[in-house]
């Protein structure tokens, strides 16, 4: 095993087998409510804080990584870390499981939504749901942050970061890079520092059972070539069974275009979406584009589980055929254009990963942008927090600043009762995820069972 500065005996723990990760990977799925602040920090929260799997700064390096590229940013964070754990099969069952359960919920609430309509009594639980996860979210935030942020150049880039994605709508990408070059400039300037030796000797995470060898441009060619393959030729398959004009092989193309480009997550891409699956191919209505969204955000897995959703109704109500039988159809060819991508990027880039870590002048580069990543982090929680309890929120202008700024007469007092509940519960009485979740969503269905809206 690799040595690192955390191996502090409080610090160590037990590489888990390959059965107890699992049961993790399972857990993360199930309870991976509120979109990709809550995921970050609910997985943070059981992989380094509770279990130290791995730590602070390679978790931190791979989010860096993963929000950089195309598709959900915590489902590909599971994927590397279980790729780091187990290899191949760590990263597939821990990707797969991140999505699969919430795929399974939306599969269901889908169905019922083409056969019945809306579902009150779900858009009710996830009310208590949300804010729980909102309190789960600040405190990861508050717990990276302090660990991130080790000097005054980065609380700057952190700040920066902030003010420029909340107020001024830089894309994040131009955020990453304006910070990484700062930070290769700053390492240039800095003289080396000496290298340590014994146990503080080096290496980025607590726990590592891989051989992490620099990869080479060969085996990342061959990676590519066959996550392409398992990709496409699928697809392909459905084209050629039910033809080019057939609602599925639509959704093939639709979502796998989408795939490449969802830079940012499901939000940044929702209105590209909307347009093309409301104006372009006419699949839905345009107020069910916003039930697409509710439901997804009900079910646990990445928020772009909304593309699953279309996907199945499209399918549903064009295929032909037994209606459910094609929606079941839709949702499965829609998945697998969207996701499958995902292991493609992070197992052609998770070795390379390793090798930037190693870089004195590189690996300043990360630790500003892990800064810059601590701001996003807390534009996530503020926008995250301001939906959930406030029912209207509005864009301020004001010359080049235009922040999201919320009602504060349309606040929500039963969600702002139960978030306040889960803090007190997370930070005082120290309950775990699982009850905090299931008190706040119990006590919200029994408000509107019995008291109403």
């Amino acid at each position: 095993m690799i040595k690192s500065q955390d191996d502090t005996p409080a610090a160590q723990s037990a590489a888990p087998t390959f059965g107890e990760a699992l049961k993790v990977w399972l857990k993360i799925g199930l309870l991976s409510f509120g979109g990709p602040a809550g995921q970050i920090a609910m997985m943070h929260r059981m992989l380094v804080d509770e279990r130290k799997w791995i730590a602070e700064k390679p978790y931190l390096s791979a989010l860096n990584f993963c929000m950089l590229l195309p598709g959900p940013e915590a489902m590909q964070l599971a994927t590397y870390v279980g790729w780091r754990l187990h290899g191949l099969k760590g990263g597939l069952s821990a990707g797969l499981l991140f999505v699969l359960p919430g795929a399974a919920f939306m599969l269901l609430l889908s169905t019922l939504y083409a056969i019945y309509g809306k579902l009150p009594l779900a858009e009710a639980l996830f009310v208590g749901i949300k804010a729980a996860v909102l309190a789960i979210v600040v405190e990861a935030l508050l717990k990276v942050s302090r660990r991130a942020l080790k000097g005054n150049a980065d609380w700057v880039v952190a700040a920066l970061a902030f003010v420029a994605i909340y107020a001024l709508g830089v894309p994040f990408p131009v955020i990453v890079l304006a910070a990484g070059l700062f930070g290769f400039l700053r390492g240039r300037a800095s003289p080396s520092p000496a290298s340590p030796s014994g146990a503080a000797a080096a290496a980025p995470a607590v726990l590592d059972t891989l051989d992490h060898s620099p990869p080479s441009l060969r085996q990342t060619a061959i990676t590519i070539a066959i996550w392409l393959a398992i990709w496409i030729v699928p697809l392909l398959l459905v084209a050629a069974v039910f033809g080019r004009g057939h609602v599925l092989s639509e959704l093939a193309w639709f979502f796998s275009k989408l795939a490449v480009v969802t830079f940012g997550g499901a939000y940044a891409v929702l209105a590209y979406m909307a347009q093309e699956v409301v104006q372009g191919y006419r699949w839905l209505a345009p107020g069910e584009m916003l039930d697409a969204l509710g439901l997804a955000e009900t079910t646990p897995g990445p928020l772009i589980l909304v593309n699953q959703f279309v996907g199945g109704l499209a399918a549903f109500r064009h295929g032909g055929g037994d209606p459910v039988w094609m929606g079941v159809l839709g949702a499965v060819v829609t998945l697998w254009a969207t996701f499958v991508p995902c292991f493609l990027w992070i197992f052609a880039g998770a070795p390379w990963i390793e090798r930037l870590n190693r870089n004195p002048k590189l690996k300043s580069a990360l630790q500003s942008v892990t800064a810059a990543v601590v701001g996003v982090i807390l534009n996530l929680t503020v926008w995250f927090g301001i939906h959930v309890l406030f029912g209207r929120v509005t864009t301020w202008t004001l010359g080049p600043l235009h922040p999201q700024v919320p009602d504060l007469a349309s606040v929500n007092p039963l969600s702002l009762v139960l978030a306040a509940l889960a803090v007190v519960l997370l930070f005082v009485l120290h309950r775990g995820i699982i009850v905090t979740l299931a008190i706040c969503g119990a006590l919200a269905m029994m408000w509107h069972q019995f008291v109403g809206a």
